[in-house]
């Protein structure tokens, strides 16, 4: 038997696929290990997942809680990808509905260990009356979490600010060192009132926050000092662990190219090294059409070649003829593909041809994207994307798309950007950076080693409170 000793996870992540996914990862991380791991979530969310290695199935269970009806929430939609941005306080409110249900599952089964996510506040209640373990695992980076100050109690001295959206377009103050860590000011009235105001729920997401962590046995984060060690260190003076756990890179898989792409593939295959832009925004982030167009007229005035996965536009006619300007296909035939259908990101991340990543900045695109030695030029979006983007300029890895006051961006910040990352000169410290950073993000025997720090907490915390009872008792 393996470190884990035989003992039972529960895995609850929130219902976003930027969620998910490093929680399916660190599922896979410790049933190596030896670790019995239930992953809850809904029927449709479990589905999409990918599926384990096949040695690991036995150890594996993917356990569905159906999601509750919620009026305004519509019907089929199980995650945030499902829905737009103002329709996601309807998928907190069902999810909360799934407090009984989690109930009954802990009740029967009764785990070692409940690892769960920031806006479960409900998890973390059943788990303290029930007298079960938790840790809170943040796929944010140390960073974000760090900005959102949410490790003291509802009525601590961080839960005074911040006292407007203007305090949020500066470091916080626990942040003692010189840092970008800040939101743009389109990014701090959002952020404002998304994270500290009430919504349709009932709880404003950083109570939730809060909620989520008072009372846990442990922080894990995904990250590694190599990248933020000072940030890391803003935890320093937490009274619980606060465990890196590595930034969980994932397995090499290779899909099968196929369709069109292989032609897509052989295009690349004529390009040379590193001179390919590649440009993906996910599939959260619903951009208008002028953002898009915008994006296409800098891509067509870089005069780099580029290669676009492109999530078709809802606001788009059906075969997605007018997602993109007029005569842009032709304008470009020859140095750009972009591709509105599934795309194979890991085998073209991997491609030789592609030097460069236009990208929303998202924490775990960062991590796949760096793995490969990408320049980054970052255009955020959406939740935390603007705080990695900044830290990932504070740390010479990323070049920003400079946008207005009011988070407008045009197409010649985004072509100067891309030139000047890919090709001009100022932009080689920057290329040399990504390279550098290349062999740390993709060491997994380093962040193995950062693993098995939450292996032996998870392994010897129960152990070790036996051991202080006795103590105490004498």
């Amino acid at each position: 038997m393996g470190k884990g000793q035989g003992q039972h996870l529960v895995m609850v992540p929130w219902l976003a696929f930027g969620h998910l996914i490093p929680f399916f990862h660190l599922s896979v991380a410790l049933a190596k290990e030896g670790f019995k791991i239930s992953f809850l979530s809904t029927p449709k969310n479990i589905q999409r997942l990918p599926k384990p290695p096949q040695d690991l199935t036995a150890l594996i269970t993917f356990v569905e809680l159906p999601l509750p009806h919620v009026d305004g929430l519509q019907e089929g939609a199980e995650a945030t990808v499902d829905l737009d941005i103002p329709n996601h306080d309807y998928l907190k409110m069902a999810f909360d509905l799934l407090r009984d249900p989690f109930r009954r599952f802990i009740t029967v089964n009764s785990p070692d260990w409940i690892i769960h996510d920031m806006l479960n506040n409900w998890t973390a209640e059943i788990a303290q009356e029930l007298g079960l373990p938790f840790i809170f695992f943040s796929v944010y980076s140390a960073a974000t979490l760090g900005f959102l100050g949410i490790l003291e109690p509802e009525d601590g001295p961080t839960a005074k600010w911040p006292d407007s959206p203007r305090a949020l377009m500066r470091p916080p103050p626990w942040i003692r060192f010189p840092s970008k860590l800040a939101r743009l000011p389109h990014e701090a009235n959002n952020s404002y009132r998304a994270l500290y105001l009430p919504n349709e729920s009932g709880l404003s997401n950083i109570q939730r926050f809060r909620r989520a962590i008072q009372g846990c046995q442990a922080i894990a984060i995904r990250t590694c000092p190599e990248y933020e060690r000072d940030y890391l260190e803003v935890f320093n003076e937490y009274p619980k662990p606060v465990i890196p756990v590595g930034l969980l890179p994932p397995e090499k898989r290779e899909a099968a190219v196929e369709g069109e792409w292989v032609e897509i593939f052989q295009w690349l295959d004529g390009k040379a090294a590193r001179s390919v832009v590649f440009v993906g925004f996910g599939s959260e982030c619903t951009l208008s059409r002028n953002e898009i167009y915008e994006i296409a007229h800098g891509l067509e005035l870089s005069n780099l070649d580029f290669l676009w996965a492109l999530r078709k536009p809802k606001w788009a006619v059906d075969d997605g003829s007018d997602a993109l300007p007029p005569g842009f296909v032709s304008r470009t035939a020859g140095r750009g593909v972009v591709n509105m259908g599934w795309a194979p990101q890991n085998e073209i991340l991997a491609h030789p041809a592609i030097g460069g990543s236009l990208f929303h900045s998202g924490w775990g695109s960062i991590i796949e994207i760096v793995q490969y030695g990408h320049a980054l030029v970052v255009l955020p979006f959406i939740n935390d994307q603007g705080l990695n983007a900044r830290v990932a300029v504070e740390k010479g890895l990323a070049f920003e798309v400079e946008r207005d006051e009011d988070g407008t961006f045009h197409r010649d910040a985004i072509a100067n950007a891309l030139k000047r990352v890919m090709v001009e000169d100022e932009g080689e410290q920057l290329r040399n950076k990504s390279r550098e950073m290349m062999a740390i993000f993709r060491d997994h025997q380093l962040h193995q080693q950062y693993l098995n720090g939450l292996v032996d907490f998870l392994r010897n915390y129960k152990t070790n409170e036996l051991q202080k009872e006795k103590c105490a008792c004498k």
